[in-house]
């Protein structure tokens, strides 16, 4: 061993821990799915607060010019490719992750 490593001994028996891709992809977009349909239910309940927030998160851009206050006609693409994106993104995630944790 070289200096300035650490030998880590693993119990007998015991295996690195991996994730199941399909289940974190899963997991991933069925929340994506909640926070998508939450957020369009806040433009409509609460209009004011979500401009507010949104205003808040893209530094210095007026949401103003282009707000409507209300969801848009292509709600569900935006949710169809939001819930698809994400499982894409949590398999890709966990393939990786499993990858290093060889």
């Amino acid at each position: 061993m070289e200096a300035g490593q650490v030998e880590v001994v693993v119990p007998k028996g015991v295996r690195k821990m991996k994730l199941n891709e399909k289940a974190l992809a899963n997991a991933l977009a069925v929340f994506m799915g909640i926070v998508y349909l939450f957020c369009a239910l806040a433009v409509v309940l609460f209009p004011g607060i979500f401009r507010a927030v949104t205003e808040s998160w893209f530094h210095g851009i007026d949401i103003g010019l282009i707000w409507t206050g209300a969801t848009r006609p292509n709600f569900l693409l935006g949710l169809v490719t939001a819930v698809v994106l994400s499982w894409i993104g949590g398999w890709l995630f966990a393939w990786i992750y499993n990858r290093f944790a060889k």
